[in-house]
C-alpha cells in the first residue's frame, strides 16, 4: 500500500468513520501551525501548485520541490497560510490566466509521484482522495476536487468534479463519457458558506464511492474511460469569468489526503 498524507486532522465522529474506513490516520488540529508557509503544515512533496497568473495558455506551476518544508512557496494574493486558523488557503479570481482547455482560473493542486513525475494512475486499484475544507467566497461556482483523465486517449474532460456554490449547495459532476457528451450532476449535500465539511472521492475499479460528511453514494463509471489513466487534484478551480480580479473563489483546506492501494 502507498500512502500519501498531508495533514489529518480532527474530524467529526461521523466523517472520522467514514475516513477509517479506508485506513487513513486523524491527528489533532493544532498541529496547523499559522506562522508557516503550506509546506510547513502540510506535505506538498506529492503535490504541484498552479497559479491563475503567467502567460496566456501557460499558467505559472511550482513544483512540488518548491512547495515542500516549512522554507516553502507562499503566494499572498493567491497560496497561503491563514494566520488564524493555520488553514491552507487558495484563490482564484474571475479574471486570470488559464490553461489552454478551460476558460477559468484556478489555484490548485495537482497530484505528483514521489519521484517528482506526474501521477498518472490506472482505474484498477483502490485510490482515495479526502478532505476537510470550508469555502469563505464564491460568486458562482467553485470546484474544490477532481478525478482528471491522464495519458490514454485525447480527452482533457475530468471523470469527475465537486462543485459548491454560494447558497452551500454541493454537487458531484460525473462525466457521461470521454467526448464532450457532458457531466450529470448529482446534489449531495448542503453546507453553509465558511462551515467546515468533509468529502472522499474512491475510485475503485470501475466505482466511483463519493462519501460527503459520512453519507455515502456510489457511481458507475463508463467502461469507455478503461484505457485511461487518472490523477486527484484539489484546491479553487473557480468556475465562472469575467474581467473583474477581486471576484472569484477562496477555499480553505485543513486536511488533504490521499491514498493507493
Amino acid at each position: 500500500m502507498r500512502r500519501r498524507t498531508l495533514l489529518a486532522v480532527a474530524l467529526s465522529a461521523t466523517a472520522a468513520g467514514a475516513l477509517g474506513a479506508v485506513g487513513m490516520t486523524n491527528a489533532s488540529a493544532a498541529t496547523l501551525d499559522p506562522n508557516l508557509p503550506p509546506g510547513g503544515n502540510f506535505d506538498l512533496s506529492v503535490w504541484s501548485l498552479q497559479l491563475p497568473v503567467g502567460s496566456p495558455g501557460s499558467p505559472e506551476t511550482i513544483s512540488p520541490a518548491r512547495l515542500k518544508g516549512a522554507g516553502g512557496y507562499t503566494n499572498p494574493t493567491f497560496f497561503w497560510t491563514d494566520k488564524n486558523d493555520g488553514s491552507m488557503t487558495f484563490w482564484a479570481p474571475e479574471k486570470g490566466v488559464t490553461t489552454p482547455n478551460s476558460k477559468y482560473a484556478r489555484s490548485e493542486l495537482r497530484e505528483m509521484n514521489a519521484n517528482g513525475s506526474a501521477a498518472n494512475w490506472t482505474l484498477a486499484g483502490n485510490h482515495t482522495l479526502s478532505a476537510q475544507l470550508r469555502v469563505v467566497s464564491v460568486t458562482k461556482n467553485v470546484a474544490v476536487g477532481q478525478v482528471k483523465l491522464g495519458t490514454g486517449g485525447s480527452s482533457t474532460k475530468p471523470l469527475a468534479e465537486l462543485y459548491y456554490r454560494p447558497n452551500g449547495d454541493i454537487y458531484f459532476g460525473t462525466q457521461n463519457s470521454p467526448d464532450a457528451s457532458g457531466q450529470t450532476l448529482h446534489k449531495v449535500g448542503n453546507v453553509p458558506l465558511g462551515v467546515k465539511w468533509t468529502y472522499v472521492i474512491n475510485v475503485n475499479g470501475n466505482k466511483i464511492n463519493f462519501t460527503i460528511n459520512g453519507t455515502k453514494t456510489t457511481y458507475t463509471i463508463p467502461s469507455a474511460f478503461n484505457p485511461y489513466r487518472q490523477y486527484f487534484k484539489a484546491g479553487s478551480y473557480n468556475q465562472s469569468s469575467s474581467e473583474s480580479t477581486s471576484n472569484g473563489a477562496k477555499v480553505k483546506f485543513y486536511s488533504l489526503t490521499v491514498q493507493h492501494a
